[in-house]
């Protein structure tokens, strides 16, 4: 990996800055170009439509182009502070033109990003010696769920080489054993291989295909999950008016992302300006196909609920979940045990 792949490694190009920042257009590539060192030096910068960026070190006492900056025996003193001022600036550049990414792997990043809409968790880089592995992490019963690393190929096929991204999640036995029949699934690389599941991150398998599989390994790390799968679901009031759908039927559709079943029990969890708990449904028809698209909501999955019970506005409020260690509801979640008991030994 040379200079220039390991400073933008994580990071994508925002092709508008550049001109800000002082790069021009010629053809197909963006350039840039500092003089450097009392302007005996100047290094040149290209970024392609890729987002590829090579640069390079030209003599201006000769035209020729410098090439000793990168050669990692070379040590001295004046050859030290050259690298230096080709790396600072490509770090300028990334910090002024470059979006951050969690992974090297635009799956990895895109599986990270519904992880993050689904279950509002942020991966956790926990280890110095091993900065590409990030664990997701449960955050009521603070289990893993998922863990996502950078290592070579080899170490899951000693035919094949290069680097990857693979995710590891928790999943029956048996059903291990049938996806290990499967392109794209391995044994668990540093798992529990009776337990876990290592899937490689390069398209192999779809997005959908891998984020229902991390719905069932999170299922495994609920902590007082109830029998009856109870769910807490949020609801904007700007988007969906409940009480008048309500008054005309006690049925109501709504969107549906996650693996909810016929007769589950659903909370909605009304955000502001009333931020609490406010009804109870039963699932009746759970995965009703359903193309709906607005500016504000997209749903191609909805699920038919029927209502068992309305709550005041404050009574089982944001306050109130916080105790039960609910810290923020922004998608499909379970219901602790605890609190279920206390909403219902209320009634």
């Amino acid at each position: 990996m040379n200079i220039e792949q390991e400073i933008f490694k994580k990071s994508i190009v925002d092709f508008n800055k550049l001109t800000k920042f002082g790069f021009y257009k010629q053809n197909d590539l963006y350039i840039y170009t500092k003089n450097i060192m009392n302007n005996t030096f100047r290094i040149e910068i290209k970024i392609d439509l890729k987002g590829t960026a090579k640069g390079k070190i030209i003599d201006l006492s000769f035209g020729d182009e410098y090439t000793n900056f990168r050669i990692e025996e070379s040590t001295g003193s004046f050859v030290g502070a050259v690298r230096e001022e080709f790396v600072n600036t490509l770090k300028e550049i990334k910090e002024k033109c470059y979006i951050s990414k969690y992974f090297s792997f635009e799956q990895s990043n895109r599986i990270t990003s519904l992880i993050k809409e689904k279950y509002n968790n942020e991966p956790e880089f926990e280890w110095e010696k091993f900065p590409d592995y990030a664990t997701f992490r449960n955050e009521n019963s603070k289990k893993w769920y998922a863990i996502i690393m950078n290592i070579d190929k080899n170490k899951l096929d000693s035919k094949c080489s290069g680097k990857v991204e693979i995710i590891n999640v928790k999943l029956e036995p048996d059903e291990i054993l049938n996806l290990l029949n499967k392109k794209g699934f391995y044994k668990a690389y540093h798992m529990n291989k009776k337990s876990w599941v290592t899937i490689i991150l390069d398209d192999t398998l779809s997005d959908k295909e891998i984020i229902n599989l991390i719905d069932k390994s999170y299922s495994y790390t609920v902590k007082g999950k109830n029998n009856n799968n109870e769910w807490i679901i949020p609801a904007n009031p700007k988007y969906f008016d409940i009480e008048k759908a309500l008054k005309e039927n006690k049925t109501i559709l709504w969107k549906q992302s996650t693996d909810i079943k016929a007769n589950d029990i659903i909370y909605l969890y009304v955000a502001s300006p009333y931020s609490s708990i406010m009804y109870k449904f039963k699932v009746l028809e759970p995965n009703i196909e359903y193309e709906y698209k607005d500016k504000n909501l997209k749903m191609k999955k909805v699920m038919k609920m029927s209502l068992i019970e309305k709550y005041k506005k404050g009574k089982y409020s944001f306050n109130k979940l916080k105790e039960y260690g609910i810290n923020a509801v922004r998608g499909p979640r379970y219901m602790p045990l605890d609190l279920s008991k206390y909403i219902n030994d209320k009634m």
